[in-house]
């Protein structure tokens, strides 16, 4: 592209006798991106944890931030003088219409952090606008949307990066290398930290709906059920309410956790064939006899965990365990375990590398660590194990047909009705 471009550019100014100066900007020197390699991208439903990801972003000198869309006037504002700051001029455009985003022909990937009722239809609705996704987690209400999710963007070649960033953090790398590479032995169990497991069907009080350009509220709830406006809901309160958080709040955690563990057991390729709940812990089994063990995590080792933080995991072997969590730290059953050195400490919500590998996979169309592939095993046995402690009783699974096994009470809460006319 380097090369046709420059080409046509000096063949053209000497026909039409224009001087061959070109800046240095326009081929990428200098320490510049030329524009044809740089990722232009959008934006949609960009609140707290979305900026925290936009920033690194928008540090990338290969990335081109022009459009934000969000429901609400203030944080669609907020979106747009961060990247003018950044460019240092007044570019980027915004919009309350996600499909604008969509609609234009130069932007090249979005990235969605809108709240979960969101994150899947919108991961269809890019992937047919031909975009590349980078999806805050969790990305899918449902085992259903987990796997329309991974049909859609494979279908279209679209490359996803689910935001479950901690395949791409230090001390997480680590412990999954020791578990994968035998050093722990036979893995025989795997434990990924959740959060209390609780959800509720009630509805806040109404309160007046504000203007639509301040707040667009019917846009806002998207494809979850009506109810009324109340400002909590709008200003990040609306986790723990069955129709925005899906899967008992199971999936918060998780789609961080839940994911790691596959990862460390070598088990991405498949779930858990059984999931029995007692209490706030729920067990799931493997076909090969793994143990998956999803309990409450801790923020400084409570509840059994030996290395504080939050988002724990811990991958036990015949021959020793490992745990890692967010704080960057780790622990080993044995000081042999870390001869060539302990992992560099980073925290686990850090993003950096995570969206690197996403951008470096936008070039090269290969697949990045939290592919759509990776994310629809890993939310399907968040929403499966989720099925399990709302029905009280153990559940069998059948990973090859994604499907509850003889049982079509279970299978009737693999999906939900999306409210018209949101439809992928």
């Amino acid at each position: 592209m380097k090369f046709t471009r420059r080409h046509f550019l000096k063949t053209t100014a000497v026909a039409l006798g224009m001087p061959t100066f070109i800046p240095a900007s326009a081929l990428g020197r200098d320490g510049t991106v030329a524009p044809s390699n740089r990722i232009v991208v959008g934006g949609i439903g960009i609140g707290p944890r979305g900026r925290e990801v936009l920033k690194h972003f928008l540090s990338q000198t290969d990335v081109q931030f022009v459009m934000i869309a969000d429901v609400q006037e203030a944080r669609r504002e907020v979106v747009r003088v961060m990247a003018n700051r950044q460019y240092n001029n007044q570019d980027c455009v915004k919009t309350r219409d996600m499909y604008e985003v969509l609609a234009r022909p130069d932007i090249d990937a979005v990235l969605i952090a809108t709240g979960d009722r969101w994150h899947a239809l919108l991961s269809m609705l890019a992937a047919k606008a031909g975009k590349d996704i980078y999806c805050e987690k969790p990305c899918s209400m449902t085992v259903r949307e987990s796997q329309e999710l991974a049909d859609t963007t494979n279908r279209y070649g679209r490359v996803f990066q689910s935001g479950t960033q901690r395949r791409n953090v230090d001390n997480f790398q680590f412990a999954a290398e020791l578990a994968r590479s035998g050093k722990l032995g036979k893995i025989h169990t795997v434990h990924a930290g959740i959060l209390p497991l609780q959800e509720s069907f009630k509805w806040l009080p109404a309160e007046p709906e504000p203007a639509r350009e301040v707040v667009d509220w019917d846009r806002w709830l998207g494809p979850a059920p009506w109810r009324p406006f109340n400002k909590d809901y709008v200003n990040g309160r609306w986790r723990g309410y069955y129709d925005f958080h899906g899967g008992a709040a199971l999936p918060e955690w998780g789609a961080h956790t839940v994911d790691l563990c596959q990862w460390g057991a070598s088990q991405d390729h498949t779930t858990p064939v059984s999931y029995e709940a007692d209490g706030q812990t729920i067990y799931g089994k493997y076909a090969n006899g793994v143990k998956l063990v999803m309990r409450l995590s801790g923020f400084k080792g409570e509840g059994n965990w030996v290395v504080p933080g939050t988002c724990p995991v811990r991958f036990e072997g015949d021959e020793g365990w490992v745990e890692a969590a967010d704080t960057g730290k780790i622990a080993v059953s044995s000081p042999t375990l870390l001869a060539g050195g302990a992992p560099k400490e980073m925290y686990g919500t850090d993003p950096s590398k995570h969206v690197r590998d996403f951008l470096d996979c936008v070039k090269s169309r290969g697949k990045p660590a939290c592919n759509a592939d990776v994310t629809r095993r890993g939310h399907i046995i968040s929403h499966a194990a989720s099925i399990g402690w709302r029905l009280g009783r153990k559940v069998e699974f059948d990973p090859v047909a994604e499907t509850f096994v003889h049982d079509a009470e279970a299978n009737r809460m693999c999906s939900r009705a999306r409210r018209a006319p949101w439809h992928a």
